[in-house]
């Protein structure tokens, strides 16, 4: 198995796609949520974890279920087939739904199919990748995701000024395009389990995992969960931030939030890099640090000084102070997010790469659940006091510190 960055960009079509998608719904339902159906922080919060429970429930059982399937398309380009003509229909419906049931209904749709199928897109990347290149795999995978989401907020915000529907139109068809590029360009390794390898089962893994006298992997779990937390925490809530803290219009959120995305990309290549050369444990410790450091300082200072101008720039257009610093934040998320999953699945053979996937992803969506609805309690009891989201984001990301000390495994196998 060779590494090749042309295979690898073409597989991170997968995660352009994803990405894309969820940006739109992200920065957009929310305001769906408040604007037409008048649903308080709260509940919009609570809705908000929807896909991640459908996502908890879901995706690990499909990640092990993808490693044990054998069809002449390999064992996850089926769920793909599967899963993402019905995310694309259901997500174009969701923007022309006027009545609450029909809205439910569409997210609902979108939210179960599209949980069928990321799990085993992940897992390609272990497929076709050796293991000492994972890191620098990952972080190309999260430039064509990062790609997706900055055309999600950037594009999709000037979109939504003209029509609420564009939006989520742009996204069908980018999920569309992005399942046709895998099925066409990427092969997946005729790999077949022999007589004397056991096939791969969620739960036997699951229990193997607890009983581990060694915990790396639980405690890497646990710094995925808290630093995700705090990441989702901030994500969910952001275009109502801009609204309500800052006195922003939703676009104008949409489009500042893509000043995050777009460093996150330009650095993904970078961050995966540097896993490779300090440490996967390392950059994520320092990502860690930088993120909480930023959060914080957004935190501290007032809306007026977070908005005062510093510079122009094309394609992002006027960056303010708040700008700077969510473009300092997304350089170190990249060291956080481009490391995680290497470091998860590289603590397992290749057998198991989808079960380590699916456990990447309990901790991930786990995470999603509980922080958009902490966050909209917090909002809620303090009188929509939306500035106290970036309060609770250094809190967990001490905790992810913390636990990630305790990570003695995960770093890239050098004689695979």
């Amino acid at each position: 198995m060779k590494f090749k960055y042309g295979k690898i960009f073409l597989l991170g079509f997968g995660s352009f796609g994803f990405s894309l998608l969820w940006v739109v719904y992200n920065n957009f339902v929310p305001l769906f949520l408040e604007e037409r159906f008048s649903l308080q922080p709260a509940m919009i919060g609570f809705f908000m974890t929807l896909d991640n429970i459908a996502a908890l429930l879901i995706q690990p059982p499909v990640g092990a279920l993808s490693d044990r399937l054998r069809t002449p398309l390999g064992r996850r380009m089926p769920f793909i087939l599967v899963g993402v003509p019905v995310a694309a229909t259901a997500f174009g419906f969701i923007p022309v739904a006027a009545a609450l049931p029909v809205f439910v209904a569409c997210t609902m749709t979108l939210l179960l199919s599209m949980a069928f199928w990321r799990t085993p897109v992940v897992a390609l990347l272990a497929d076709v990748t050796p293991s000492q290149y994972r890191s620098q795999a990952n972080g190309v995978t999260n430039l064509m995701g990062g790609i997706g989401a900055i055309i999600g907020t950037l594009g999709g915000g000037a979109l939504y000024a003209q029509n609420h529907a564009y939006p989520f139109w742009m996204g069908s068809g980018a999920v569309v395009l992005a399942a046709l590029i895998l099925l066409a360009f990427v092969r997946e390794p005729k790999t077949y389990i022999s007589a004397a390898e056991e096939e791969p089962r969620f739960l036997k893994s699951l229990q193997a995992l607890w009983k581990e006298r060694e915990r790396s992997v639980l405690r890497m779990l646990a710094t995925i969960f808290f630093s995700y937390l705090a990441y989702n925490a901030i994500e969910a809530f952001f275009t109502l931030y801009a609204k309500n803290h800052l006195g922003l219009p939703g676009e104008d959120g949409a489009q500042l939030l893509g000043q995050f995305v777009l460093l996150l990309v330009l650095f993904a290549l970078p961050a995966g890099m540097l896993g490779g050369t300090l440490g996967r444990r390392t950059s994520i410790f320092i990502g860690c640090l930088a993120l909480m450091t930023v959060v914080l300082a957004i935190f501290l200072l007032p809306p007026a000084t977070l908005l005062i101008p510093l510079a122009s720039l094309p394609v992002v257009g006027v960056v303010p102070i708040i700008g700077l610093c969510l473009m300092a934040g997304g350089m170190a998320w990249a060291m956080i997010n481009v490391n995680t999953l290497p470091m998860v699945v590289d603590m397992t053979d290749d057998l198991h790469a989808g079960t380590y996937t699916g456990f990447y992803y309990i901790a991930f969506t786990l995470a999603a659940i509980f922080g958009p609805n902490i966050n909209g309690w917090i909002v809620q009891l303090s009188g929509n006091n939306y500035n106290l989201i970036m309060l609770a984001s250094p809190f967990f990301l001490a905790i992810a510190m913390i636990m990630l000390l305790g990570v003695h495994r995960g770093e890239a196998k050098t004689g695979a």
